[in-house]
């Protein structure tokens, strides 16, 4: 698998890095964590619905390129693993932000833009890489491994989702400690979710672009685990002790 790295997916991966680095000491601007300095903002809708269809839109679009149109020419594994992408961004952008409760709530245009140039690098890559490589071998213990953990992260992500929906009532824009599921040993076990659907991903695809982007992942969510757990800690003085960030009983 070395052979098919590219300058391009180890730039990236370099970045990706950087990037965790950066933000173990600078908290994003999003969300509780938003301060009146993050510039213009937008309803929080649009701008997740605009930033996170942009990754499958250009998976589709440069893994179509790259075969000349032909679909026809993937192995059942190729259109599973473009299948559990894109469906995992139908989610992301056309279920998930209609149930969540942001009435009022803005997003700073920075967030945005910096999310949609990410999502077009990272669709881009894997577009090609999936389109291009050698078929997965679909019965293989890899395959079959990363498949189960795309499963496990999805189902604790939307179960995590839900969850913490319930726990504001229609106007309530007010923060509580959410309790039940992975809640019980980590603040945010969505973000654990996600993780693994993506760590999951690239044992499938075993691309340098699906490795990169599972770096990417933890390289963004495990910061953001850790200035949540922080902040949870500081607004709730019974907060549960023994919860860790994001990895139970480790992190």
């Amino acid at each position: 698998m070395v052979l098919f790295w590219t300058p391009w997916t180890l730039a990236w991966s370099a970045l990706a890095v950087l990037t965790f680095v950066v933000l173990l000491f600078r908290v994003a601007p999003y969300g509780r964590h938003q301060t009146g300095s993050a510039g213009p903002t937008l309803p929080h809708r649009v701008g997740w619905i605009v930033m996170e269809t942009v990754s499958p839109l250009l998976l589709l679009l440069v893994g179509g390129r790259a075969l000349g149109w032909h679909w026809d020419l993937l192995t059942a594994p190729h259109l599973l693993l473009f299948g559990l992408w894109v469906a995992h961004y139908i989610y992301r952008a056309g279920i998930y932000p209609f149930l969540a409760r942001w009435k009022n709530r803005r997003m700073p245009v920075l967030i945005m833009v910096s999310a949609i140039v990410f999502n077009l690098v990272n669709g881009s890559l894997n577009g090609f890489e999936l389109a291009l490589r050698p078929p997965p071998d679909a019965g293989s213990p890899a395959f079959l491994l990363g498949g189960g953990l795309f499963v496990l992260g999805l189902a604790i992500n939307l179960q995590s989702d839900v969850i913490l929906r319930r726990l504001r009532r229609p106007g309530d824009r007010g923060y509580a400690i959410p309790e039940g599921g992975l809640y019980r040993w980590i603040s945010c076990p969505n973000y654990l979710g996600e993780y693994l659907e993506w760590v999951g991903f690239a044992i499938m695809a075993a691309t340098p672009a699906a490795l990169t982007f599972a770096l990417w992942t933890a390289a963004n969510l495990v910061p953001r685990a850790l200035a949540h757990h922080r902040w949870y800690r500081q607004q709730f003085a019974m907060y549960p002790r023994q919860r860790k960030a994001v990895i139970p009983l480790i992190l």
